[in-house]
């Protein structure tokens, strides 16, 4: 089941690489085209100022008018400044703010910036005199030119959007799988353990040792709650104000009588006030039974286990502290996902429902709190107390 649920995961990964691959091919292809659009436009403006520019100089004036006027019309949005030779003054401007031509120093910088953008042109009028020609972008090829920004945050935000929209999709695919995963799971667990009861209650008119069948009888029954919290997965969950401290204390003692001698589980619930909350009671001591397997598999037969509460108002605080073998920092976030593990039996599953009892039905936070290879991990439940 782990490795499908990998290949799943992959499947999807490979189909959202592939979109974006799309996405990008589109967008190059489609910058390419504008790029050339604008090149093509910019060749004609230019053609056309120095048309204009040898015009004047076979006119063997500078008027604004007749022919060169005509010529002029079919690109009208080019902005220029025609400046005298000699003495650098100002001849003749188009599309430039007064602004700009009474202002000497402004209009020297605006000269630089379309020199910067376009070589000047000289022209030599007939009695020899001499004229510089300074000319921009007209508005449509500036516009142009800053299109590409647009389109490529355009592009940015639709890829963004689709991503969103593709992982949505694939995260209620997947909460369908593991709902009906729970379900039918609590469903088969429903005849093994009718007939276990029965065999139980065979077993107590037995002449065997009846506190170990009282110990059967215990885990059934924990077996039967395991069945009872899977069923819940995906339905209506009511939650009702419970005492923490209690429901902490069960899942610790049970645990206790199960564990390794060579494990010290220690819990600090019981010495305290009790601190109430609202929860869903089954669910939530599956919760922190999981904490406390997961804490149990990392000490591998031998350590110490934790497990605090502590109250900061509103929040209260559960702290499953393991001396086990450590989570290194880059899998913190990895652990609650889906098909992760680091055990190699398995299906990851258990930290990601997890997440889903204590965020989504408890309206928590659970997250690693300190974890250091080598030396042990801390696993943190947060929830608001009851007012």
């Amino acid at each position: 089941m782990r490795e499908h649920i990998q290949t799943a995961l992959k499947a999807a990964l490979s189909r959202q690489g592939a979109i974006v691959a799309l996405w990008v091919v589109f967008m190059v292809l489609s910058l390419w085209t504008l790029g050339s659009v604008v090149g093509r436009l910019r060749e004609r403006e230019e053609n056309y100022v120095r048309l204009w520019a040898y015009s004047m100089g076979r006119l063997g004036d500078v008027d604004y008018d007749g022919v060169t006027r005509m010529i002029l019309d079919e690109g009208n949005s080019i902005p220029f400044i025609i400046m005298s030779g000699r003495g650098m003054t100002l001849e003749e401007s188009h599309l430039i703010s007064e602004r700009i031509t009474q202002n000497p120093r402004r209009l020297e910088r605006k000269l630089a910036q379309m020199a910067n953008a376009n070589d000047y042109i000289v022209i030599t009028l007939r009695d020899g005199s001499e004229h510089l020609l300074f000319y921009g972008k007209s508005r449509t090829l500036t516009l142009l030119t800053y299109f590409p920004i647009v389109q490529v945050l355009a592009f940015a935000l639709l890829l963004w959007l689709g991503i969103i929209t593709f992982r949505s999709n694939k995260t209620s695919e997947q909460n369908r799988v593991w709902v009906g995963l729970a379900k039918e799971t609590a469903h088969q667990l429903g005849t093994p353990t009718s007939s276990l009861l029965g065999w139980v209650e065979f077993l107590k008119t037995q002449p065997i040792d009846q506190e170990a069948v009282g110990e059967i009888g215990k885990d059934l029954t924990h077996l039967m709650k395991v069945a009872d919290r899977f069923s819940k997965i995906g339905s209506d969950t009511p939650l009702e104000p419970a005492n923490v401290n209690e429901l902490v204390g069960e899942a610790v003692m049970y645990f206790r009588k199960r564990i390794p001698r060579n494990v010290e589980l220690n819990y600090n619930g019981l010495a305290m006030a009790p601190v109430r909350a609202r929860i869903n009671p089954a669910l939530f001591e599956w919760v922190v039974e999981n904490l406390l397997k997961n804490a149990l598999d990392a000490l591998q037969g031998h350590g110490t286990i934790d497990v605090r509460i502590r109250l900061e108002e509103p929040y209260l605080y559960i702290d499953v502290t393991d001396t086990g073998k450590g989570i290194p920092r880059a899998n913190w976030k990895k652990i609650f996902e889906p098909g992760f593990s680091t055990k190699t039996r398995g299906w990851g599953l258990g930290l990601s429902l997890s997440r889903r009892v204590v965020e989504d039905y408890h309206k928590g936070r659970i997250f690693v709190e300190e974890s250091e290879v080598g030396k042990g991990t801390t696993m943190r439940i947060e929830l608001k107390i009851l007012a």
